[in-house]
């Protein structure tokens, strides 16, 4: 089927040379569309450039797959690594949470009020917690019980879900399971993990305890790309909020669970509006 856009996006990373930018907006003139935003980075070590653009069509929809085909040969020519989205189609996500519903929650309200521009069509989980949440929002619930013996069969269920939802991105919303070597591998670039503390500090358990007993005058969070390296991923957002001595761990949790949720729900956004690059073990983040 002929899928017909009036907006696209472009993103893209190349080796930089001259001429990048007027041959896009060449091409994409010819093609009858305008740039309606536009945004670009040179990494000044790699001499690698990034770039962004918005395109809406001053011709009434076209076919996607013609201007995908039309733009080819600009991409051949500086050797892209590139995507080119219909720019009107929301990113379908599954979300994988534990016990703890407070990133779950603000990405289902965001959701629901229409400020987060995605499609969440199920939440699973290794326990019934959040079941009641998620009905709540008349969101599906996928309860998969998950043990050392069973581990295997219950990612190949989540994969499974991905499949019959059609599912994009799977957002691990305080999640409390390590993903397999060969899950993370399968999912590379599409799932995004919240860890609670300011990577690459305070690993492992009770992040914020650690924090506590180290006397940090910042606590923060961390929304990265999942990989098999635990915790290691390319970062897509960071957030801190300034403690004092007289702040207790109990307080501490509760500060960084605001920052977490916050947090999270900037990195789905930023990916589902197609904003971040990746640049080796790092990103590159159009945001505005």
């Amino acid at each position: 089927m002929t899928v017909k856009v009036t907006q696209l996006i472009l993103k893209f990373s190349c080796n930089d040379q001259p001429g990048i930018v007027a041959s896009v907006a060449s091409l994409f003139s010819l093609q009858g569309f305008n740039i309606r935003e536009s945004s670009q980075f040179e990494d000044v070590t790699t001499r690698r450039f990034f770039m962004r653009t918005l395109l809406e069509s001053v011709e009434g929809p076209k076919s996607l797959t013609d201007v995908t085909s039309a733009f080819q040969s600009v991409a051949d020519r500086y050797q892209m690594d590139w995507t080119l989205t219909n720019g009107t189609k929301r990113t379908k996500v599954l979300i994988a949470v534990s016990q703890w519903g407070h990133c779950l929650n603000n990405l289902l309200n965001g959701w629901k009020h229409g400020t987060l521009p995605v499609d969440i069509v199920g939440v699973v989980s290794n326990h019934d917690d959040m079941r009641s949440l998620s009905e709540w929002y008349d969101v599906p619930y996928h309860y998969l019980p998950v043990t050392k013996e069973t581990k295997v069969e219950q990612e190949a269920q989540m994969l499974g879900l991905m499949t019959d939802t059609g599912a994009e991105l799977l957002v691990l919303a305080r999640y409390m399971q390590i993903l397999s070597d060969n899950l993370c591998k399968q999912l590379s670039g599409r799932a995004i993990n919240i860890h609670h503390s300011f990577l690459p500090g305070f690993k492992g358990a009770k992040p914020y305890h650690q924090a506590y007993e180290r006397g940090v005058k910042l606590i923060g969070a961390t929304a990265h790309y999942v990989t098999a390296e635990l915790d290691e991923g390319p970062i897509i957002e960071q957030e801190v909020e300034r403690v004092t001595h007289a702040n207790s761990p109990e307080e501490l949790v509760e500060l960084g669970r605001n920052t977490e949720a916050v947090v999270l729900q900037r990195a789905v956004r930023w990916h589902a509006e197609h904003r971040v690059l990746l640049n080796g073990k790092k990103t590159v983040v159009f945001a505005r």
